[in-house]
């Protein structure tokens, strides 16, 4: 059970339910864990930024309370050869040549996209509404959505639904002539995807990020101690609600008899009965490898088949015996979020190899040195580095025996261009490639959006026809993972409307 299915489980266990919570790994948290990859040096196995997290949870919880700790608010310094680098900070954006204009353009597009998230705000933290049913709920809901893009005025509704149908490339040039800033913006569209900015669906992929954030307010911060953190708080959470968890505990099948779900089978061969099984589990794992496609019908099997999970991220993690050095900034700003990204047309160009199985000659890092603020994550006087990097494939043609040294040299490379003598520092590194991913968390392709954010998978199609209010069509079976509505990128939401949605249909009355 991942962050989701441990919030899913409080809220029921808060309204008097009995809740048991499997997970098949030692520690809780799926996404939201730290690991010591190597002695001393620990990291945030997969998301690392605590940015998208929904204010309302954390209050409904009492996390804080609970003992989570975040870091300062982090600056994005997007890193320039010349060292002259970019910052972006809220609203405001300086160096690396950036003239008045695209200052004010820059603005003006947060301005814009701040609205458009919160038109969302009532869909992302409720159900999402079926188009086709006469449901009062449903309707009530679009006619909030349809009232709320009223309110926006003409201008803002024309560019809302011109805009979330094209892709960030060309977006990018409408508002911008700074190649550095298109592509930083650009960064957050196709990072966790399987996408370049020139692909459809990246401004949906950028404005669900950016509704996370304004759902969150937190600001771009990371959790002291590392994501396990999160998932020890949230575990303690619903431990005290009283919901059950049993680690080390992975479930082998869903049960069903007759027409409903009854229960699961353990990979230990324990038999667990239950009124109701809710997954968090990304939908092709929950549907093809525990439910099975002989457990339902023929269309439904064909809509999971082809539901697209492929991701081009993976996370490369260094110890370096001290701090490194990179050009044109303080040890001080080495705490803040770096990117590196090359020019739009630049991360076109490295999605084309990714997408033949080939290793890309470029790639974009999204880098932290949590140690510089943490110093539990790495031993005194050592730091540790990790680095979201972006174009890399599933599986390689050559495999990833042959290319995972390849590529952590090219990737450390790309890295002394802007850190020189950074290799030097590396006493012991990690390349987590998005097959790995897949193996250590579950999750099919190694996305960590548990299915391609894009408008035919999104919203009131998350994530296909049938399955799209959390209910399945398995009676008995829900979702409640990143799958679900609205999506991922550590939110919490899928897991708190799952929950909220079970308890408002009586599903456990």
């Amino acid at each position: 059970a991942g962050h989701n299915g441990l919030i899913c489980a409080t809220y029921l266990a808060k309204a008097g339910h009995r809740v048991l919570v499997l997970d098949g790994r030692s520690e809780p948290g799926g996404c939201a864990s730290t690991r010591e990859f190597a002695a001393g040096f620990k990291v945030s196995d997969c998301a690392q930024w605590f940015s998208q997290f929904d204010r309302s949870i954390i209050k409904d919880l009492n996390l804080h309370g609970a003992g989570l700790k975040l870091s300062d608010t982090k600056t994005t310094i997007s890193l320039q050869p010349d060292g002259d680098h970019l910052t972006l900070d809220g609203d405001h954006i300086a160096g690396a040549g950036v003239d008045p204009v695209d200052q004010a353009a820059y603005r003006e597009f947060r301005k814009m996209m701040q609205r458009f998230a919160k038109l969302m705000t009532h869909l992302y933290r409720g159900r999402p509404p079926k188009l086709v049913e006469h449901n009062w709920r449903d309707r009530f809901t679009l006619m909030k959505l349809g009232l709320g893009l009223k309110m926006m005025g003409r201008e803002y509704m024309r560019d809302i639904m011109r805009i979330v149908m094209i892709n960030i490339y060309d977006v990018m040039n409408e508002h911008f002539k700074h190649d550095a800033l298109k592509s930083t913006i650009a960064l957050d569209a196709v990072t966790g995807t399987n996408m370049g900015p020139r692909s459809p669906n990246t401004v949906y992929s950028y404005l669900h990020r950016v509704t996370g954030e304004y759902l969150s307010q937190t600001g771009m911060t990371q959790v002291i101690g590392g994501m396990g953190a999160l998932g020890s708080v949230l575990a303690e959470v619903a431990t005290k609600q009283g919901a059950t968890l049993r680690l080390d505990s992975p479930v082998a099948s869903i049960t069903k008899t007759d027409d409903c779900v009854s229960g699961v089978t353990l990979v230990s061969g324990e038999a667990i009965s239950a009124k109701l099984v809710i997954s968090s589990a990304d939908p092709r794992t929950t549907f093809r490898d525990l439910l099975g496609y002989q457990q339902m019908e023929v269309g439904m099997a064909r809509r999971v088949e082809h539901y697209r999970s492929r991701s081009g991220t993976a996370k490369l993690h260094l110890a370096l015996s001290a701090l490194p050095q990179f050009v044109g900034l303080t040890d001080r700003q080495l705490a803040e979020r770096l990117v590196i990204t090359p020019s739009m047309d630049g991360m076109e160009r490295a999605l084309n190899p990714m997408k033949y199985n080939e290793i890309s000659a470029q790639h974009t890092f999204d880098i932290s040195i949590p140690s510089v603020a943490d110093a539990s994550l790495a031993p005194t006087d050592q730091h540790v580095l990790t680095a979201i990097v972006h174009y890399v494939p599933y599986a390689p043609d050559m495999g990833w025996e042959a290319a995972r040294p390849l590529l952590l040299t090219q990737l450390l490379a790309e890295l002394e261009a802007y850190a020189p003598g950074i290799g030097s520092l590396v006493t012991a590194s990690e390349l987590v490639v998005p097959s790995d991913l897949e193996a250590s968390h579950g999750m099919t392709g190694g996305n960590w959006n548990h299915g391609e954010l894009s408008i035919d998978q999104a919203l009131m199609m998350r994530p296909f026809p049938g399955s799209t209010q959390y209910a399945t069509a398995v009676n008995g079976l829900y979702l409640c993972g990143a799958g679900a509505h609205p999506g991922g990128g550590l939110q919490g939401l899928p897991g708190r409307n799952a929950a909220k949605e079970i308890l408002k249909r009586g599903a456990l009355s």
